[in-house]
């Protein structure tokens, strides 16, 4: 009898257990579940995933996704916070146990019962510790928890949002704010501080609390050794580390182009650009460097790209990302301005492909008038008949505008757009005055047009994404003709100090010294450099060689050590004296402008043109009419005699052969004649 009743007590025991158990399974798996999902800051990296720019959650906390961690601080973490989170379901009952019988018996809490699933719990639901209420939906959700997801994606949400102080959460974050690196890199010291701080992470953090975040941290070390997870002698080192005293800026590289990167794919929590961390940075110093003496509107932007592939190695978009007076905020790599000088290498080597001319023809600087227009040079002077090359190295702007006259500048503006350029009119279609920089366009169109010219005439589009297809590179120049003009800009003096033909490299400043320009390449990378005030207004003694050039030169420097060497020439290219051309080559003869001849220009009456005359001691004789005086007398390009007042002179050691004989008067005008000495 008495059996039977112990069977029963026992099965109602049973009984009463099962539906404990079973209430309690009903219980836990009708928990209400926060998002599982963790929100992470948008993080922009460079070619070899190195953070350029990271960007906070919407509630202004760095919150990063989870990288790789180093498996030393994963062990620390457990061994501190929580020995049996591998085995028990989310409550471990023991802890829970030993904790209550410690504060019955010290009249408070010892020791914590949390485990890192309840922490987890807590960390989701952001809800409080210390009430009876909150630690109870803490054990529901955590046991909830246990039965949907890994050991790994538990640890792995609370590795995400743990607070580390302040606004910081999450391992990476934290690592990068109070160290610098990843977590895949802590030393024992470090991993030791960060797992003491989510403990109590205002009163620990280490730029504010040093003194109480060392205790901390040397309190984990000595558990570490105490569990057999370090050797003492490794934590006897530890403490000797010093806490870090200041929190870390997190990185903020090319954030104009990081901005234009979200604003064009705002769901994206990742984006990998082609730029080099490293060489951003030092451009970046070189643009705060270059305004520093200049007035205090003025900004600066760099580009630099890779011309073989196409991609954007760095892009400084202001010499500052703030909104003071030199409007750090404005992409002035992306804004439109006038490129001045810089769009006439692609009118010369245009001219080269159609036959118009050769780096070696002779083309008269004088004046001359297009209808309503008469383009002057930028110092208001004529230097008459020179060759290609000199007329282009000296960026005259007489001579392009008539090469611009034979293209047509409908033509000029369809080989940009072909090069990939989106070059913006004023008015309803283009005049002769684009040679000279009426047109609109960005720094970035123009590092890309200036590629197109190192690649021989290959245009493809620069990129600042990685990923996609290798761009299809478009003709738009043949090789001979971009060769030219690039040996032609090679021979420029560089700025002091740098290295000769080093760059193919041509400046340019625009009408009122409103932009400074510098842009070049050399055999693998093309970079520009752009100078001026954001809002257009003019910077007064503003030239492109003055101020932009030496930046584009340092630029270069600033990448690699040594230029890479320019290509040599194409087979069919063309290389020869002005006497070797072929007659139509030797000489540029433009139609439909008028010239100074007919409006009271100098005239040599004597000798005549294409004249054979014999070599005479006394030198040659030559007389000129018309024009103001005084004149300049000039043989073969080089002065004989200068103000002269009256119409004859006598020209010496003139040597025998061809000699071109050329007179230029007071306002500039000029003429010449060909003769041959026997």
């Amino acid at each position: 009898m008495r059996t039977h009743r112990w069977l029963i007590a026992l099965a109602c025991t049973l009984a009463i257990a099962a539906g404990l158990r079973d209430g309690l399974d009903a219980w836990v798996d009708r928990t209400p579940m926060p998002p599982l999902q963790t929100a992470f800051g948008t993080e922009v990296l460079d070619r070899r995933n190195e953070t350029l720019r990271v960007y906070t959650v919407g509630d202004g906390r760095w919150r990063l996704a989870p990288g790789a961690v180093d498996p030393a601080f994963i062990d620390m973490l457990i061994a501190y916070e929580d020995q049996r989170f591998l085995s028990h379901s989310g409550v471990d009952l023991r802890a829970m146990l030993r904790a209550g019988v410690q504060a019955l018996w010290r009249g408070g809490i010892v020791s914590g019962a949390s485990t890192l699933t309840m922490q987890t719990a807590r960390l989701m639901e952001d809800g409080s510790t210390g009430q009876w209420a909150g630690k109870l939906r803490q054990i529901r959700l955590a046991l909830a928890l246990e039965r949907r997801l890994t050991k790994r994606q538990i640890l792995e949400i609370y590795l995400a949002r743990a607070p580390y102080g302040g606004n910081i959460e999450g391992i990476r974050a934290a690592a990068l704010a109070w160290f610098g690196k990843e977590p895949a890199r802590l030393t024992p010291a470090q991993s030791a501080l960060l797992v003491a701080l989510p403990q109590s992470p205002e009163t620990r953090r280490p730029d504010r609390h040093p003194h109480a975040a060392s205790a901390a941290r040397d309190r984990v070390l000595d558990l570490m050794v105490r569990q057999g997870v370090l050797s003492a002698e490794t934590a006897q080192a530890a403490r000797f580390d010093p806490v870090p005293t200041a929190r870390r800026s997190f990185p903020a590289l090319a954030p104009h182009l990081a901005d234009r990167a979200i604003a064009a794919d705002p769901a994206a929590r990742r984006h990998d650009l082609t730029i080099d961390a490293a060489l951003q940075a030092k451009l970046e110093a070189l643009a705060a460097r270059a305004v520093r003496g200049l007035p205090g509107a003025v900004s600066v932007a760099i580009v630099l790209a890779d011309h073989r592939s196409g991609e954007i190695l760095a892009s400084v978009g202001s010499a500052g990302f703030d909104g003071g007076a030199r409007q750090g905020f404005v992409d002035m790599t992306d804004a439109l301005r006038s490129p001045g000088s810089t769009l006439k290498p692609l009118i010369y080597a245009m001219a080269f492909e159609r036959g118009l001319a050769h780096p070696q023809t002779l083309i008269n600087d004088a004046p001359v008038r297009f209808g309503g227009y008469a383009p002057q040079n930028f110092d208001n002077i004529f230097r008459g008949e020179i060759t290609v090359t000199d007329a282009l190295r000296q960026s005259l702007n007489i001579p392009v505008v008539r090469l611009m006259n034979e293209i047509g500048p409908a033509h000029l503006m369809d080989a940009m757009r072909r090069a990939g350029l989106r070059p913006e009119l004023a008015g309803d279609h283009a005049g002769l005055a684009v040679a000279l920089g009426g047109v609109g366009v960005t720094l970035t169109d123009m590092v890309q047009l200036y590629a197109a010219l190192a690649r021989g005439g290959d245009a493809i589009p620069l990129r600042w994404r990685q990923g996609g297809p290798d761009p299809a590179p478009r003709r738009i120049l043949d090789r001979a003709a971009a060769w030219q003009v690039g040996d032609i800009l090679a021979g420029l003096a560089p700025p002091p100090g740098a290295p000769r033909r080093a760059l193919a490299y041509k400046t340019g400043t625009s009408y009122g010294h409103r932009d400074a320009w510098a842009l070049g390449w050399d055999g693998a990378h093309v970079a520009g450099v752009w100078i001026g005030r954001p809002d257009g207004t003019p910077v007064p003694g503003a030239f492109g060689g003055d101020l932009a050039a030496p930046i584009l030169f340092e630029a270069f420097q600033r990448l690699k050590s040594r230029p890479d060497a320019l290509p040599p020439p194409p087979p069919d290219t063309l290389i020869v004296s002005t006497a070797e051309l072929p007659q139509p080559l030797q000489r540029f003869a433009g139609r439909g402008a008028v010239f100074a001849a007919n409006s009271g220009a100098p005239e040599l009456i004597f000798p005549p043109d294409g004249a054979r005359i014999s070599a005479a001691d006394a030198g040659l004789t030559v007389k000129v009419r018309g024009g103001k005086p005084p004149y300049t007398f000039m043989a073969n390009g080089q002065p004989m005699l200068t103000n002269v007042r009256g119409g004859q002179a006598s020209l010496e050691h003139l040597g025998k052969g061809f000699s071109q004989i050329a007179v230029i008067d007071a306002l500039g005008r000029s003429a010449r004649v060909t003769v041959r000495l026997d």
